[in-house]
């Protein structure tokens, strides 16, 4: 791998959310409820990482005056939405916090 190459002093944990990164966003949709455009009754979808396409996905929830906007929406997002439901209900997320954990764990380098 080319980063530890380049840099062996440092561990390298690679983790890619199923699909896309929104995935992550569908697993705990609930909790975005009237954030970001997103209807109140919006809920979790039922199987978010076989969606391919949550960025549009995520368009046909919002509002018909709202767009979906990965610079925008994408940062916002990620800043509110319950990670612990999405752990629950997304393996790749999952595998994302377990690195998490395991890099703190692990103390500096």
């Amino acid at each position: 791998m080319r980063a530890t190459e380049a840099r062996p002093d440092v561990p390298v944990h690679i983790v890619l959310a199923h699909h896309e990164f929104e995935a992550w966003f569908l697993a705990s949709a609930s909790s975005l409820r009237g954030h970001c455009g997103l209807p109140e009754t919006i809920a979790d979808h039922p199987s978010a990482e076989d969606v391919g396409g949550a960025k549009e996905w995520l368009r046909r929830q919002m509002a018909p005056n709202r767009k979906y906007s990965e610079t925008v929406d994408q940062p916002a997002i990620a800043a509110i939405f319950d990670m612990s439901l999405a752990r629950r209900r997304s393996r790749s997320f999952q595998k994302f916090w377990k690195e998490i954990e395991d890099i703190l764990r692990a103390g500096p380098g």
